[in-house]
């Protein structure tokens, strides 16, 4: 994937993975993206796959909240808002629904690069190893 060729819900801030800067950057933007406590588990840090994925599950999660929150909010506070209020609240949810969507499109681009990433590197230890074994 070269600079050119990244997609556009590509995000800003996080360097093309042929770049030595990609996993850095693509953790720094990852942990943006997901609880602060997330930032305590060392083994996110170090395994990049595995902060993508949790991140894939946690916004997918939020998503599918600000979706259930859609379909349900005039109903729910029909009785304890007024209408303009129910209004705002329902814009409020279709925000942060797009905005969910639009991250979570762009941490599944990441996720799979970070995955190409590790087979790559897995793939050329394993050909370092056998030529290592074989002299």
């Amino acid at each position: 994937m070269s600079d050119q060729r990244l997609s556009q819900d590509w995000p800003a801030s996080v360097h093309p993975p042929e770049a030595e800067t990609f996993e850095q950057t693509a953790i720094v933007w990852l942990f943006d993206n997901v609880p602060a406590d997330y930032r305590l588990h060392g083994v996110l840090r170090r395994h990049p796959v595995a902060l993508a994925r949790l991140a894939r599950q946690h916004v997918a999660a939020c998503l599918e909240g600000a979706r259930q929150g859609y379909r349900t909010a005039r109903v729910d506070l029909r009785d304890f808002l007024p209408p303009h209020a129910v209004e705002q609240v329902m814009n409020a949810y279709l925000a942060e629904g797009r905005r969910m969507a639009a991250t979570l499109r762009s941490i599944e681009l990441v996720d799979d690069a970070l995955r190409d990433t590790a087979l790559r590197a897995g793939r050329a230890e394993e050909r370092d190893g056998a030529s290592a074994g074989s002299g």
